[in-house]
């Protein structure tokens, strides 16, 4: 949540914060804020996108400076809430990721000291608790105001006694330095610094650093000296452009036959299978994860029980801490992030490890503070900056796929055929997933049939109910329809009262074991006037006697299929939104990655 920027250099800082800001404008668009030192603090900030920050802006010169995009928490969006924030004598500036967990007893404190505040949100209280510890040294300054803070924060601070630095700290919250030619950036993620750089130093929590013109100092917050080491980003910088898509979603659904090749690269041989970090022999798994990570962990509880026969329990990592959970040295706990830094996902993890559980993380983003928690898979699904997560499911789906089968052979619980057979089907997944791609046109006209619906129900049993929730997710998300999913076995037990004339089922009837059972369910919803939307394979001469419309996918084997699914079911979302002229790419109220509470 919210994007912080930075930049201390040799060029005019403001075209540069405006070019970071916009490529963290999935973090936030609430209100958009930057800071200029020229010899004083400018600010201009604005309510809104970053587009209408640029169009206000008046030309301030000057080589370094911070800015913001907020997604609110205190404070309603506005102008006067926008960050960057000053102090009373507006010589310190602040940008702030995070909550302030303190921050009505540090601000009456303030208000006491003679501090007066202009806005109702919890960041203000740092400049000003700043500028009451401010002793000449800004670094010194902000390790003491932090010593007084509760709560989490990637900050990046400059004052006009000190013109040529940025001070930055970061607890709970991401932040990344850049190191360019004889200039630095600061971001909240990597995809906004890209294009600029692809050396970092990711931050760790705890930690304090100073940019200046000699370089990047970093020590903890008690002062201790902290050793950084370089990082290369090998992700290609066009990877965060829409590269002619009319939106960053529909790139990121068409990029997935490339992602899946990737994800899966080197990691099927005749030998087995080979992933990044070892599977310890255990009794029960723990799989934590929100949104549409938690999908993913509800299929990869399918497929492992499946092939592993190891007891699976998914847990969304947000209730995890508060439900006092039951877990021990016998347990692995799989952590899904796609971001790596979502807060109760963190957390959770962090729990399950004081409770003795051995731990695993399943990530898209390396250096991330969850690979600083655990072992780690990665996805290597790349940037993803549409909001609605595409590329970064499917990729988690086949690693967890990859993982059970891993397990399965490790414990004699799969023959050599049937892994031989997934391994086939795997390496034609990218041809499979192009093919739907391929037909994109006639999802685009079933989507256009239903862009005026008022409600939609996704349906789907064994491996594809995940899917079924993921999908009704995705229609959430981007095109504000009331959405539900479930398992259609569930629908006398409550769903087909929702059932009227008209109303869109979208029912995933893939070839399985439960395929006769999914087909009476839909009969079931028919029967009560329901118009249905089948996703079948391609092979299934039958389907369309029993449903109003049809959207294929190639045949596959049935715990390989839910990937396709899930690829036509974001295109279906997609074109729903399109059609009724959603932000796609910014759906109000939701940012990209959650790291606050």
């Amino acid at each position: 949540m919210c994007g912080i920027v930075g930049y201390l250099g040799k060029s005019e800082a403001v075209p540069v914060l405006f070019d970071l800001l916009r490529r963290l404008e999935y973090r936030g668009y609430d209100s958009a804020g930057i800071a200029i030192l020229n010899g004083s603090i400018q600010t201009s900030k604005a309510k809104g996108r970053v587009d209408n920050l640029i169009s206000i802006t008046p030309e301030i010169m000057g080589c370094t400076g911070i800015g913001h995009t907020r997604w609110a928490t205190h404070g309603e969006p506005s102008s006067e809430n926008a960050h960057p924030h000053c102090n009373c004598e507006g010589s310190i500036a602040v940008v702030h990721n995070g909550i302030i967990e303190n921050y009505i007893e540090l601000k009456d404190k303030l208000i006491a000291s003679g501090h007066k505040f202009r806005s109702e949100t919890d960041s203000e209280v740092l400049p000003h608790l700043i500028e009451e510890y401010y002793d000449g040294d800004l670094e010194s300054s902000v390790r003491n105001a932090l010593s007084h803070v509760r709560g989490s924060y990637a900050i990046a601070v400059v004052s006009t006694d000190e013109p040529d630095q940025i001070v930055i700290a970061r607890k709970d919250s991401p932040l990344v330095i850049g190191l360019g030619n004889n200039e630095h950036f600061v971001a909240s993620d990597v995809a906004a610094i890209l294009k600029h750089t692809k050396d970092v130093i990711f931050m760790g929590d705890g930690e304090i650093g100073v940019i200046n013109g000699g370089g990047v100092k970093v020590t903890t917050l008690g002062g201790g000296s902290v050793e950084k080491n370089i990082e290369t980003i090998d992700w290609d910088p066009e990877s965060a452009e829409k590269s002619g898509y009319e939106h960053f979603m529909l790139k990121e659904i068409f990029e997935q036959p490339a992602v899946i090749r990737e994800t899966l690269s080197g990691r099927i041989s005749s030998d087995g299978i080979d992933l990044d970090a070892a599977l310890p022999n255990v009794r029960r798994i723990v799989i934590l994860a929100c949104g549409t990570s938690y999908h993913a962990g509800l299929f990869g509880r399918y497929v492992i029980e499946r092939f592993a026969r190891i007891p699976v329990d998914v847990e969304i990592a947000s209730e995890f801490r508060y439900i006092d959970p039951i877990i021990d040295c016998g347990d692995l706990v799989i952590a899904i992030t796609q971001s790596g830094e979502t807060a109760d996902t963190l957390a959770a993890i962090r729990e399950a490890g004081s409770r003795g559980s051995q731990k695993l993380g399943v990530v898209n983003m390396l250096g991330s503070s969850i690979t600083r928690e655990c072992p780690c898979i990665q996805t290597r699904a790349g940037p993803e900056i549409g909001v609605a997560a595409t590329k970064s499911f499917t990729s988690q789906l086949a690693v967890l796929l990859l993982i059970a089968i891993r397990l399965g052979s490790e414990r004699r619980m799969i023959t050599t055929a049937e892994m031989n057979d997934l391994a086939a089907g795997l390496r034609q997944i990218s041809g499979n997933i192009q093919r739907v791609l391929n037909d994109a046109a006639r999802t685009r006209e079933c989507a256009k049939l239903f862009a005026g619906a008022n409600q939609f129900m996704f349906m789907g049993r064994g491996a594809n109910y995940p899917c079924a929730l993921e999908g009704a997710l995705k229609l959430k998300e981007i095109s504000y329809i009331p959405a539900e999913g479930f398992a259609a076995g569930e629908l006398k037990h409550g769903p087909l009262a929702l059932i009227y004339e008209g109303i869109p089922v979208v029912a995933i009837a893939t070839k399985d074991a439960v395929y006769e059972k999914m087909l009476g369910n839909i009969k079931e919803v028919k029967a009560r006037g329901a118009t249905v939307i089948g996703i079948a394979n391609e092979s299934d001469t039958e389907i369309e006697r029993y449903v109003d419309h049809v959207l294929r996918v190639p045949d596959a084997d049935p715990w390989i299929a839910p990937i396709l699914s899930s690829v036509v079911l974001q295109l279906f979302a997609y074109y729903v939104a399109y059609y009724r002229d959603c932000e796609i790419d910014k759906p109000r109220n939701l940012a990209k990655s959650v790291t606050v509470e």
